[in-house]
């Protein structure tokens, strides 16, 4: 009789560790979602600040530009044709440099999502 209460306590504290075991390890994947979404939230954000702020540099950048070239050449109409065409040159090596700029993304996104712990 003891061993069958032996093997019975034996078996109890196995499943309380596998329920223990199975806790934590939920515990620990929803930390790690959590993790992750704020990561990726936060890395969001910052871009979107980031970008607007380089986008209205760049509008006054890009005015400013065109009056003072309009001045230069006497024309603003063929001010805005060249700054046009300026920025359609770095849209085509932009366009070029896609999978370039594709490969750096994914590497250092490779390096924060899987090597984290």
């Amino acid at each position: 009789m003891s061993i069958i209460q032996s093997l019975n306590e034996t078996s109890n504290k196995a499943v309380d560790a596998g329920e223990q075991f199975y806790t934590k390890t939920q515990q620990y994947y929803k930390l790690k979602v959590f993790h992750q979404i704020a990561t990726t939230t936060g890395m969001f954000c910052k871009m979107a600040i980031l970008g607007s702020l380089a986008f209205l540099g760049l509008l006054f950048f890009t005015v400013a530009g065109t009056i003072y070239l309009s001045e230069l050449l006497g024309s603003t109409i063929l001010a805005c044709l060249l700054i046009g065409i300026l920025f359609f040159v770095f849209v085509a090596i932009l366009f070029k440099m896609r999978k370039k700029i594709d490969n750096v993304v994914v590497k250092k996104m490779s390096v924060k999502f899987f090597n984290q712990s």
